[in-house]
């Protein structure tokens, strides 16, 4: 795809809108309204950019939003394209890249987990993939979440017993593993099953991903039976459980599906101002599950704005199936199918079925939506409560949107880590949790960490132009309440409630006291007080990322520092030797034959990593 700027990049030069709206040719493409300090406000696509783009200028009727952006357009920008349906990729791109605020945003960008069969080695694995599919093997999915997909693996795995570990652990193993003893692996890795034989197993289990269920239980029962006839009863029993595991996967999964394919079905439903789309995933009859996804949108948008805008920004980076079905048909809808089908490299159907089967999911999918539109409203009653506790503890004029906590986790010093949560209306959101490696403070002085991370944290969101939160808590006593105000003063912040929660002398839940500047002297609210019981909540969920982090660093820098001290291992050989031995305790117990086996460690390397692991008496 192609695309030309309608103007030339002169930022500085004045803008006319009348001589740029009588410049305007009537080929399709993208506009762009951009503020005065040059931001993005809108991003739009039109068939005949003079026409659509002039409409915005012209003495009609707008709704409070459009009137709203164009009160802060200084300019617009275009770019032509050839064809109507590249400025529908385009647009899409563009609003992923800028997230301008007046247009529909999808805030869903987790890619989906898949089931992967790895075919590069002998005994093939089966794991769980996100992101790019660039290996040997095959991929089944997308399912909706990480438990999904590990509750079919289980099942998978006690019908045909593929291996699920690591290389590193496979090729390493002196005696079969737990799954072994509990009849969730064949043992390939200690010779329990010879390659032919897993092979078989391995085909079973692709037949039935593929949709191909009642083939892959036929040739089980006709193995079963053969196992008996030869009164090999053992082979019998393992066939017998083999078949009762599919059908149990059959039972839990089975779409009565007509005309074969992959489908995905979507529902944009709406309630109280809010939008939601329910993506369901059916593949090779199997219905995987779904997802509700909440997308940011302006007050007066309709069905068919979502629904359009949704389809775009979801399947810029994913796998789009041959069917889509929809409940609201979008605009465009045929552009929008043949952008899809340009992306997806082959024809992709996009309808509204209105009966049959598709239909029949289509009724799910809204009765999917609508039961996560009622829970989130619950969440939000919940959220309203928590804020509310907090507005009339503090004495607030407003209702808090926005409440942030920092802890500190180090051990006597090392790898120190701050943690940042943030809690809003909806509870956590923990996609803007944030973790700070601190730097060039003494080890263990935790007033100078806390200081540290409420600048760098603060300070970026000015920099960014982002929303302060209304309430900070720290994990502390005034001490540390006063290191963040300087930070906070630095920074030129005043707007920022600042609460520190320090542990009593006893350091038990519902003994703390908290401080704040609004209050001449500390206070220690009953254990059982709901607004202590909020902050405790959100005390808590800040340790908890902290201490994650922090274990993760201290692990990463012991285990780098420990092989970095030894000469001639760089980066790839460590991650070489750490791969192939599952950690640096495998590291410790190898001989040196066993090291020279790792790609780029030769004899002497091999010798001079034995020492410095046993010359020196060390333990595992």
């Amino acid at each position: 795809m192609q695309a030309r700027s309608e103007r030339p990049e002169i930022q500085d030069e004045p803008f006319d809108l009348k001589l740029f709206l009588r410049s305007l040719g009537s080929q399709p493409g993208v506009y762009q309204m951009l503020a005065a300090d040059g931001h993005i406000l809108y991003v739009g696509k039109a068939r005949n950019l003079k026409r659509r783009v002039s409409s915005y200028f012209q003495k009609t009727r707008h709704s409070p939003k459009t009137l709203a952006m164009l009160a802060q357009v200084a300019r617009v920008e275009v770019l032509v394209t050839h064809t109507e349906t590249e400025a529908l990729v385009l647009e899409a791109q563009l609003i992923k890249k800028h997230r301008p605020h007046y247009n529909i945003l999808l805030r869903d960008d987790k890619s989906y987990p898949y089931l992967y069969i790895d075919t590069s080695s002998a005994f093939p694995r089966m794991s769980l993939h996100r992101g790019t599919q660039r290996g040997k093997g095959h991929y089944f999915g997308p399912y909706p979440a990480v438990s999904a997909l590990r509750e079919s693996m289980v099942l998978l795995q006690k019908a045909f017993r593929l291996r699920t570990c690591e290389d590193s652990v496979f090729h390493n193993r002196s005696r079969a593993c737990l799954h072994y003893q509990i009849r969730r692996c064949s043992g390939p890795c200690v010779g329990h099953i010879d390659e032919k034989s897993y092979h078989r197993d391995l085909q079973d289990a692709l037949r039935f991903l593929q949709g191909k269920s009642d083939e892959a239980i036929r040739t089980l029962q006709q193995r079963m039976l053969a196992a008996a006839e030869r009164l090999d009863f053992e082979e019998a029993a393992r066939r017998r459980d083999q078949i009762a595991a599919l059908s149990k996967i059959q039972e839990r999964q089975y779409v009565a599906q007509a005309g074969g394919g992959d489908f995905d079905v979507l529902a944009a439903v709406e309630a109280d101002g809010q939008w939601v789309v329910f993506v369901t995933f059916i593949r090779h009859g199997r219905q995987l599950g779904g997802r509700a996804i909440f997308p940011q949108h302006p007050d007066t948008a309709r069905g068919s704005e979502v629904m359009a805008a949704f389809l775009m920004q979801y399947y810029a980076d994913r796998e789009i199936p041959g069917n889509v079905l929809v409940n609201v048909l979008p605009r465009a809808a045929a552009s929008l199918a043949s952008a899809l089908g340009q992306n997806a490299g082959r024809k992709v159907l996009l309808e509204q079925p209105q009966r049959g089967p598709r239909r029949r999911w289509l009724a799910m999918a809204v009765a999917n939506a609508n039961e996560a539109l009622r829970q989130r409203a619950q969440r939000a009653d919940g959220g309203r409560r928590r804020m509310r506790l907090l507005q009339e503890l503090f004495s607030l004029d407003r209702l808090p949107e926005r409440v942030e906590c920092f802890d500190i986790s180090h051990t006597r010093g090392e790898a120190a880590t701050a943690s940042c949560v943030v809690f809003g209306e909806d509870g956590a959101l923990k996609a803007e949790y944030r973790r700070f490696n601190l730097r060039d403070i003494t080890p263990g002085d935790d007033y100078a960490a806390m200081e540290q991370a409420v600048s760098r944290r603060y300070g970026r969101l000015l920099q960014e132009g982002l929303s302060l939160p209304d309430i900070v808590f720290i994990d502390g006593g005034p001490a540390q309440v006063a290191r963040a105000q300087a930070a906070l003063d630095d920074l030129g912040i005043r707007e920022i409630l600042l609460c520190g929660v320090a542990k009593g002398t006893s350091r038990r839940p519902g003994l703390e006291w908290l401080h704040t500047t609004l209050w001449t002297q500390p206070r220690q609210l009953s254990s059982g007080d709901p607004a202590l019981l909020v902050i405790q909540e959100i005390r808590d969920e800040a340790h908890r990322f902290a201490i994650t982090g922090h274990r993760a660093r201290r692990s990463k820098a012991r285990q780098e520092s420990e092989l970095d001290s030894i000469g001639g291992i760089g980066p790839k050989r460590r991650v070489a030797l750490l791969r192939a031995f599952g950690g640096l305790r495998g590291i410790r117990d190898a001989g040196v034959e066993d090291l020279q086996r790792v790609e780029g460690i030769h004899a002497e390397l091999a010798q001079r990593i034995y020492a410095h692991f046993h010359a020196r008496g060390k333990g595992a």
